[in-house]
This record gives C-alpha cells, structure tokens and sequence, in this order.
C-alpha cells in the first residue's frame, strides 16, 4: 500500500527535514509551480499535507486534493495561502515563524547600511576608477531613530541590533505584548513623524496593503531611508518611486516587490538611489534548514494531533 504524500511546492527540502518524513511520500512541484501544476500533482497523489515554499495555494489547487489537512508554510509569511477557502475546508494553515528570523534581520541591517552608506554606488564608483572621498558624505546611525512596523521575531532581532548601534527605536505592532525596554511602542502617525529609517516585518493584509503610499511617505521626515524586506504588497511602488525622486525619500532597500519575480524592464531599474535582492532575505544555508524543519514538524503535529 502506498505511503500518504507530503506535496512540496518547490524543487527540493532540506534533508534534516526529509528525515521526520519516512512515514510519508515526498513530491516536488518545481520551482515555479502554476496553479494548473499544483492542481494536476494533487489530483494524481492527493496529498495529506503541502509544504508552500514557492507559488500560491487558493481554493482551486485545495479541491483538488480532498485528502489534504494542514498547508504548512516554509517560512513565516502566509499570504500566498488562501486562508479563509482553507478554513472553509477544515484545513489548518501553520508557518514556521522565527525560523528565518536571523536571516531576514540580518538582511534588513545589511540594506539599511547599504543605503546609508552608499555602499552600492560607492562601489561602482571605484570599481570605474573614481575616488569620491572629498566630496561623499554618508549617513551615521549612532542617535538616529529608526520605526519598525511589525515586532515578531525578525522586527525584534532586528531592533536590538539597531539598538546596539546606538539608534533610538520606536515600533508599531498591535499584537506585540511585553516589549524590550529599548522598543518604544508607538502609534503608525509617530513612526512616519519621528523616524529617519523605516524598516517593515509586517505580514501583508488586506488592512495593510500600500500602507507606505503617497499619503503615509509625506508625512514622513524628508530624506527618510526606507527597508522592506517583508512583502512587496505593503508598499504603493508608484508613490516611493515618485518620493525618491522628489526627495522626500532618501534611499531605499528593497527585498520583496509587488510583483516577484521582477521582470525587465521595471520601473526601480537604473534608480541609482534604491538598493534591490530579488528575495533573498531569509535564503541562507541554516535559514534553509531550519525553515524546512520547522515547516515538517509543524505539519506533523497537525497530522498526530
């Protein structure tokens, strides 16, 4: 009798994780799976459990596989999983979050340095034989503010590096409850008031979708720095675009888009004052394993109830 399958949306699952799988067959997907693929995979193995590395989940590819009970996210960010057909359904939705926490902090720190730094330009610069040292001045962070939205494990990790460098935090989450002494929960007006860099580790929600719009960058300090490495949906790309221009905006690093892949040609290309990875945030060798693993184990203690 053939073993209950486990439907991986992407090309592979580290081998740490694999190993909590023996009692179960794992199937691949690919690395950019359609909805037509993840229909047709589940449909022919109608799996018990998807681990959702890359691609969407909606109601389509769930009636296509009846057997299905628990959507385990590899990572932290659900928004490509249709949670409320899920629910209709009585399929649970879990996410290994903090898992990639490390990894996405670390980046946010790296493009807020690049950014503040010039770090970008400074290299091409010299890579074209300039040495700009007379007239560049970068930014110091030391007794800066910088507003985080969202303080779940990576806006935490990262705000105690910033604090670390000496910066004043101040940080907006609804749900986040017995705070560090160096966090200061404030209100979304303040962030936008008081920060010189704004760095976001929110989920994207419907409530939330282009939270940084033409409005919100307007009443930010002029010469902000901006930092997304959550979703690309909370900020309005048209509005930073025109505030980077303007001025209003000083820098920004980006990590996730509105629409991902980034296909040539778009709109931030060429813009020499925004840092841009496609994603890559919480992609490390140990994020890798630990995403994998959390995301088994989770879907497991769904299965063994």
């Amino acid at each position: 009798m053939s073993k209950p399958v486990f439907l991986v949306t992407g090309a592979d699952l580290a081998a740490d994780a694999l190993a909590l799988l023996g009692r179960y067959d794992v199937v691949y997907a690919g690395v950019k799976p359609t909805e037509a693929d993840l229909v047709a995979l589940c449909r022919r193995h109608d799996p018990v459990a998807m681990i959702v590395r890359y691609g969407a989940v909606n109601a389509a590819v769930m009636d296509a596989a009846p057997a299905l009970r628990v959507i385990s996210k590899h990572g932290s960010g659900t928004d490509t999983i249709d949670k409320s057909a899920a629910a209709a359904r009585g399929i649970q939705v879990v996410a290994a979050a903090g898992a990639n926490a490390a990894a996405v902090a670390e980046h946010a720190l790296a493009l807020l340095l690049a950014c503040a730094k010039s770090v970008v330009a400074m290299n091409a610069r010299m890579h074209a034989g300039h040495w700009d040292k007379a007239t560049h001045k970068s930014v110091e962070l030391e007794g800066r503010t910088v507003g985080l939205v969202g303080l779940g494990a990576i806006g935490l990790r990262f705000a105690r590096m910033a604090d670390a460098m000496g910066m004043r935090v101040l940080g907006f989450d609804p749900y986040a409850k017995d705070l560090p002494a160096h966090v200061q929960p404030v209100d979304l007006a303040t962030i936008w008031r008081e920060s010189d860099a704004i760095s976001l580790h929110c989920p994207l929600t419907d409530d939330n979708r282009g939270l940084l719009n033409a409005q919100t960058l307007a009443a930010c300090r002029p010469g902000v720095i901006i930092v997304n490495t959550a979703r690309g949906g909370l900020i309005d790309e048209a509005a930073l675009l025109a505030a980077l221009r303007s001025g209003q905006v000083g820098s920004a690093g980006l990590d996730s888009f509105a629409v991902e892949p980034m296909t040539a040609p778009h709109p931030f290309h060429g813009e020499p004052r925004i840092t841009l990875s496609p994603h890559i945030g919480g992609v490390t060798a140990d994020a890798y394993v630990k995403m994998g693993v959390g995301a088994a184990r989770n879907a497991l203690a769904v299965l063994n109830g």
